[in-house]
């Protein structure tokens, strides 16, 4: 027998020139939140056949305009706007929003993910993530590269 559960999965990018380091990252963050697993163990043994499903809601938060420009010095070359609706319409996640210009941990407050995965090369704004486990004590997962001599956005 099985059992479906949801397992929300939260993701942060810029996603301006989309590309198959976009995909594949997404595709390690859904990985992340799909998964069969057995139930924990009883007395130290696993209990019966009874296997959960557990399928992931992801969702990826946009970086808004004013953001990149600070952070990389100039705007995308795509609005937010037009990211967001590009990654909505690539059917990849199941919602995307935009950030939040006041709090950048706005999106982990109101949804509380139980896995934020971050990309690679994400170093802004996670010092200050584990101070949220309090509010939410979800896990971190650092995903791994794919081909970043070729797909790093600031190399397109």
């Amino acid at each position: 027998m099985q059992t479906s559960n949801l397992k929300t999965v939260i993701i942060f990018g810029t996603f301006d020139i989309f590309h198959k380091g976009h995909i594949n990252f997404i595709e390690q963050a859904r990985a992340y939140g799909d998964s069969i697993c057995s139930p924990p163990l009883q007395g130290g043994v696993r209990g019966g056949i009874e296997k959960k499903l557990t399928k992931s809601y992801l969702i990826a938060v946009i970086a808004r305009d004013k953001t990149v420009l600070k952070i990389k010095g100039a705007l995308p070359r795509n609005n937010e706007k037009s990211r967001l609706n590009n990654l909505r319409d690539s059917g990849l996640v199941d919602k995307t929003i935009l950030g939040s210009l006041r709090d950048k941990y706005a999106a982990i407050r109101q949804y509380k993910p139980d896995i934020i995965c971050l990309g690679y090369d994400q170093n802004r704004f996670v010092d200050k993530l584990p101070l949220l486990y309090k509010e939410w004590p979800g896990e971190v997962i650092r995903l791994k590269p794919y081909k970043p001599h070729i797909y790093k956005s600031s190399l397109l």
